[in-house]
């Protein structure tokens, strides 16, 4: 919910959605080719500080939404730096009378680089994400001749997904209403009902929704009324700088990493 406010009072809302997204894939896929320390780091800094400054995300809920893909990346790069043997291998090593834990300079300067390659990719998508409202991406897709199926369906389900949260805050009110959450058995039991009722509305719901698009004349095709927001000159020179900007510290480091 939160992720869908921003996008709609992001202060960058008013970009083209085709550039924003250009943008947000070519920084993403150049942080992960280049495959440098510091132009990954470059990347998560001036991300970070375009989204909150330029996009006026909350510094706070910033940290708070990175802090998810940041959990699975942190565990994902202990497990390519760290490693179990029964012989004293690597350089650093801790023994656990049963084996040992060891790790090496050269995995730890791997594990370093996945890892701020991966927040590098994920603060790029946070630009997008963050300033860009579900509509509009799907009309970006549209318009890249994504299969009209996926379109359609991904459209259904992101608007389906807030039907579902309403319905199920509403069930879990009731359950706190009755004392459903008192305590663990309990609230394990409340999650139970809530659950399978949830699945039971859900087909409920799904076909009213179904019915209110056909009483709109829905002939199989989303037809959307779109707001023309074309590219300025200031953008796009930003845009090719920032770039350029990029591929520069590339060359300059590229010998130091």
């Amino acid at each position: 919910m939160k992720i869908d406010y921003y996008a709609y009072s992001s202060g960058i809302r008013n970009w083209n959605a085709a550039f924003k997204v250009l943008l947000s894939m070519t920084v993403l896929l150049f942080c992960i080719i280049a495959d440098n320390l510091y132009v990954s780091s470059a990347v998560v800094l001036s991300m970070a500080l375009f989204t909150i400054e330029k996009g006026k995300v909350d510094a706070m809920d910033y940290v708070h939404l990175m802090t998810i893909p940041l959990t699975f990346m942190i565990l994902g790069s202990i497990a390519i730096a760290a490693g179990f043997s029964k012989e004293a291998l690597g350089d650093y090593r801790i023994d656990l009378k049963i084996c040992y834990l060891y790790t090496s300079a050269s995995g730890i300067r791997r594990c370093l680089n996945v890892f701020m390659k991966a927040w590098g990719a994920v603060s790029a998508m946070y630009l997008m994400t963050l300033s860009t409202p579900a509509s509009e991406l799907i009309s970006v897709l549209r318009k890249a001749h994504i299969p009209k199926v996926v379109v359609e369906l991904m459209n259904m389900i992101y608007r389906f997904i807030f039907i579902m949260l309403e319905v199920h805050e509403r069930m879990k009110i009731s359950a706190q209403s009755r004392l459903g959450y008192v305590d663990f058995p309990t609230s394990c039991k409340s999650f139970g009902n809530t659950a399978s009722n949830l699945l039971v509305v859900s087909f409920k719901k799904a076909n009213a929704y179904y019915d209110a698009m056909i009483s709109r004349c829905y002939d199989g095709d989303f037809v959307f009324l779109e707001e023309e927001k074309p590219v300025t000159g200031m953008q796009l020179a930003g845009g090719a700088a920032y770039l350029c900007c990029l591929v520069l510290i590339w060359q300059l480091t590229g010998r130091f990493w």
